[in-house]
């Protein structure tokens, strides 16, 4: 059986972003990127209430998703007529990341979908028509590459990733209780120190469509 979604975890400097978009692009499928949620949300106007509200949050997030569209997902998202730009920062309330989990549920119940989200794989464990993947680098290559898309000091990088790399782990915690991140939590684990962003999406495609 081919996978009718693709989870892609990945961290700071690993070109996961890339190989996701490359996924979806030769998979045809849209791409789900929780930032992207979480900013269209907050352009929404979604308030605590709102979100406590079941069928009010219900009919948010099939607008929500229903305006990811199908691959302009990474830099731009529609909302209300405007354009939202994509955003680093990691939601901050409780009920946000609620609908976060919410939408990547959502997501993956529609089907060809690659979720861009650390977490995503832990949400939709139980699920079998899910490709859990896990884009990887050793910490100096995401300095690296970290420092170079910044175009800032090595040691302003290194921090940026410690910085993300801890959120990354709170966040497992918290919300799922993972307290240490393993390979055997994902499929598929692919390593972009030597695998270039192309080399990587294509095992990744690979994986997907294989059938049993």
């Amino acid at each position: 059986m081919s996978n009718r979604v693709v989870c892609i975890s990945t961290t700071d400097g690993a070109a996961g972003e890339e190989v996701a978009a490359l996924v979806a692009d030769r998979l045809r499928f849209r791409v789900v990127d929780e930032a992207i949620v979480a900013r269209a949300a907050e352009e929404a106007g979604v308030e605590p209430e709102v979100i406590a509200d079941v069928e009010r949050r219900k009919s948010l997030l099939h607008r929500l998703l229903e305006d990811l569209g199908s691959g302009s997902g990474m830099s731009t998202l529609a909302v209300g007529g405007g354009f939202v730009p994509p955003i680093d920062d990691k939601p901050t309330s409780d009920e946000l990341r609620q609908l976060i989990r919410e939408a990547i549920e959502e997501a993956a119940a529609q089907g060809d979908a690659v979720i861009l989200a650390h977490a995503a794989s832990h949400a939709l464990a139980d699920r079998e028509d899910i490709l859990r993947v896990l884009v990887t680098a050793s910490r100096q290559t995401c300095i690296q590459r970290v420092a170079d898309l910044r175009r800032c000091s090595e040691a302003d990088a290194e921090a940026a990733v410690k910085s993300s790399d801890a959120a990354r782990a709170s966040y497992l915690q918290r919300f799922y209780g993972v307290s240490a991140e393993r390979p055997s939590h994902y499929d598929l684990v692919v390593n972009t120190d030597r695998l270039t962003p192309e080399r990587a999406a294509a095992l990744v495609v690979e994986a997907a469509t294989a059938t049993t």
